[in-house]
């Protein structure tokens, strides 16, 4: 099972995350109140082990900001959270080297997926970082031989069906483990994360589930 912390704002947080066991943290670059600039997103990664995937978060961005921005905070993936088309996300991947797709759940988009060449499928709430839970059902119109990442309203509490129902590749959280808006809870993490992982149908075997291995960078 493959986890990703996503809303990091410092980098507190961002070690926590990894040392309860995170397979990747997510930066929003995106309008949010979770934005976060480059050059403080740098400092972090710096300083986090090479295995862990470093992801950051744009919306409806031109593909050469993605990439500048990218190699600017020094995140090994990026993530397309908006309405981007097929056209975009390739552009993208052509110098990224993980990408992931977002899609809202009962999205006519979602069925098409494959066209976008994204390494993995995120199926999120119709409103990003709202802590809303989606209609896990809906998750059935994806591509089924696609890398699913499931977000939306998971919680400590919630992940555990949430992986039973949807069997997904991973699970990416980030309200549901805050003390207040950007600012991660110690305790909310170790649960889900626990949770997560007591509740994969096989334990996580590490970047082998990956088709980079991040540490050989």
């Amino acid at each position: 099972m493959f986890i990703k912390i996503c809303g990091l704002t410092n980098e507190d947080d961002a070690l926590l995350a990894v040392a309860l066991g995170a397979d990747a943290v997510g930066f929003v670059f995106a309008p949010s109140p979770r934005q976060v600039a480059p050059a403080r997103v740098f400092d972090i990664t710096r300083r986090l082990p090479p295995e862990i995937l470093t992801v950051g978060v744009f919306r409806d961005e031109l593909p050469e900001r993605v990439i500048e921005i990218a190699a600017a905070a020094g995140v090994k993936g990026v993530q397309l959270h908006g309405h981007e088309p097929p056209e975009v996300t390739r552009a993208v991947k052509e110098r990224v080297r993980f990408v992931i797709q977002a899609f809202p759940a009962g999205s006519d988009a979602l069925a098409r997926a494959a066209e976008h060449g994204a390494d993995a499928i995120l199926i999120d709430s119709a409103t990003p970082g709202s802590g809303t839970v989606f209609d896990w059902g809906l998750v059935d119109d994806a591509p089924q031989d696609a890398r699913i990442l499931v977000a939306g309203g998971l919680t400590p509490e919630n992940v555990a069906t949430a992986i039973k129902r949807v069997e997904p590749w991973g699970v990416d959280v980030s309200s549901g483990v805050e003390s207040s808006v950007g600012k991660k809870d110690a305790v909310k993490l170790r649960l889900f994360i626990e949770a997560a992982r007591a509740a994969a149908p096989q334990p996580y075997r590490g970047p082998d589930q990956l088709p980079y291995d991040w540490a050989d960078e």
